[in-house]
């Protein structure tokens, strides 16, 4: 099963401080097939960090936009159309429980989202959360979209900072699977160096979802290390 280790610094970092990351990571990464890497930094990072990881020549590692617009180009004051984005990243993040929770966004919100995703030729990673994930999930019903990534992250875990156990991971990963078939899983929540061996070893789940451990390259890496021998 290939893995895949997201890690989204939201609103944290300048260009300068986003480059001395990726040196930091670059000096200790290692790739391993089958285990892909993706990096979500600000809107303002990604034209110049999308040729600067160019340039380091990291393999398996990938950028995300960590939102877009439900929209196309236009005249939508504010907004940043998938079409903008689609020639820096490979990935992005859509229906974040942050999102949901500040900016009001509603699963119509998140769908259309996916749709111009999809539309600009990026692979969308759509987070859900319970105890709303099957309206979140069957939102997503009417759109073809062959490579999805579904993030799966408990409100309690962000909120609490307490990650939610591996056996209830587990079988939500089964319920969301039971809606939607062969699609690519993955966890997020309070995720640190110190935890994620039990979620990795999931037999049903993808890979992880990493907040503020993705911040620092260190922490980082440790937890891509062991997404690479798990």
């Amino acid at each position: 099963m290939r893995k895949y280790i997201v890690g989204n610094w939201k609103c944290h970092k300048s260009y300068d401080e986003a480059r001395r990351w990726f040196d930091e990571f670059a000096a200790g990464y290692s790739p391993v097939e089958g285990v892909e890497i993706i990096i979500a930094p600000s809107f303002i990072c990604l034209e110049n960090l999308s040729r600067y990881l160019k340039d380091l020549k990291l393999e398996n590692v990938s950028l995300a936009a960590q939102d877009i617009s439900p929209f196309p180009m236009g005249g939508y004051t504010g907004a940043i159309a998938a079409d903008m984005v689609k020639d820096f990243v490979d990935y992005v993040i859509v229906g974040h429980s942050d999102r949901r929770r500040y900016f009001h966004e509603t699963s119509q919100d998140v769908a259309n989202k996916v749709g111009e995703a999809v539309d600009a030729g990026i692979q969308p990673i759509v987070c859900v959360d319970q105890p709303y994930a099957m309206s979140q999930l069957m939102a997503l019903a009417d759109i073809d979209v062959e490579h999805l990534i579904i993030g799966y992250g408990p409100v309690e875990a962000l909120n609490f900072r307490i990650p939610e156990s591996p056996e209830k991971v587990a079988e939500s990963v089964t319920f969301i699977q039971n809606i939607h078939p062969d699609k690519i899983v993955i966890y997020g929540g309070s995720l640190h160096p110190d935890n994620v061996t039990p979620y990795l070893e999931l037999e049903n789940l993808s890979g992880l979802f990493v907040g503020a451990s993705s911040l620092i390259a260190a922490d980082f890496l440790k937890i891509c290390n062991k997404a690479m021998v798990s």
